[in-house]
């Protein structure tokens, strides 16, 4: 596959990954505000730019509603839903010949919704987002939306080569995004969870899961119970939950395997397979109690530094790689 095809497949999915993830973050803590006091307010809406990455360039001022508009519409803030989907779309114009029509189709009206001439005023958007109920439908729409195009995806493109870098910038963005989750609740919720308890812990915890679409899937599990230790063994190593990290990366991993298989990437693919296989390796055989006793955030960051190490060995492999080497393989 031409490396420009398999970057743009790449980037689209992480992309759309990426605005799902976000819509999803201020969704579940838009409709906690009804239960919060203003320092709880204040603590949830700092986690969710140290969740999305926007700490620095996104400052918290206190307004949850101009936060969502920023994170919604503003393209110059890296996660935001409107700046996503321009940048998903973007991507998948460049390799329309490659992708289904269906997928096209669904996407582009996706860009068309979120991109209207009366979403592009400011004005206009906020006040939509300060209307009670209109921030979770707008947000709910753009979430199924992407979940549409993902369904649409695995229905009507061939699983070839292409189908699998979409599936590997899935789950790449999604390992990422959820370790970046754990780590900005980690603080409260784990390190120092006795000493912060404040009666709002329920819902902290509940809110967590509630980020990850984990909560009736942990309760189906653990039943209604919600502890600490037991929401991040879910979230870091449940084999069988979608948005677990241990999923994600494990299907990661199959799709890099998969593409391995088709191109005959031969010897030049022994150092990615050698960081996926790691990478799997360090969630298949580590325990909850192991983790939290040597740090969670320490084993997090560990995570996510060995997803960088993989999406490098993708470009050097597949997207950036020299004629010489190839010719080498």
């Amino acid at each position: 596959m031409l490396s420009r095809v398999a970057d743009s497949l790449y980037w689209m999915s992480r992309y759309l990954e990426r605005a799902e993830h976000t819509t999803r973050l201020l969704d579940v803590n838009l409709n906690l505000m009804t239960d919060e006091s203003a320092n709880s307010a204040d603590r949830r809406w700092v986690r969710v730019l140290q969740a999305l990455g926007a700490a620095r360039e996104t400052p918290w001022q206190g307004d949850a509603f101009a936060l969502t508009h920023r994170l919604t519409f503003d393209s110059a803030t890296h996660a935001s839903v409107l700046g996503c989907i321009v940048a998903a779309r973007e991507n998948a114009r460049h390799v329309r010949e490659q992708i289904s029509t269906e997928m096209w189709h669904r996407l582009n009206s996706l860009y068309l919704q979120v991109t209207r001439p009366e979403m592009q005023s400011d004005m206009h958007a906020e006040a939509l987002l300060r209307t009670h109920e209109a921030p979770t439908e707008f947000l709910a729409q753009v979430m199924e939306a992407v979940h549409q195009f993902q369904g649409v995806t695995d229905s009507t493109m061939s699983h070839g080569e292409g189908w699998q870098f979409i599936q590997v910038g899935r789950y790449m963005e999604r390992a990422s995004a959820s370790a970046m989750l754990l780590e900005a609740y980690q603080d409260e919720l784990w390190r120092q969870h006795e000493q912060h308890r404040d009666g709002n812990e329920f819902l902290e915890w509940m809110g967590l899961l509630r980020s990850a679409t984990a909560f009736e899937a942990y309760c189906k599990v653990y039943t209604a119970d919600l502890t600490p230790a037991w929401i991040l063994e879910f979230l870091l190593l449940d084999a069988d939950f979608p948005h677990s990290l241990r999923f994600s990366i494990d299907a990661m991993a199959h799709a890099l395997r998969a593409i391995e298989d088709i191109s005959g990437g031969g010897s030049r693919s022994e150092k990615l397979s050698r960081l996926s296989g790691r990478l799997r390796a360090t969630l298949s055989y580590s325990s909850v109690e192991e983790i939290m006793e040597t740090g969670v955030v320490e084993y997090l960051h560990g995570i996510q530094r060995q997803c960088s190490e993989i999406h490098r060995a993708i470009y050097e492999l597949y997207i950036d790689y020299s004629i010489q080497a190839a010719l080498a393989g």
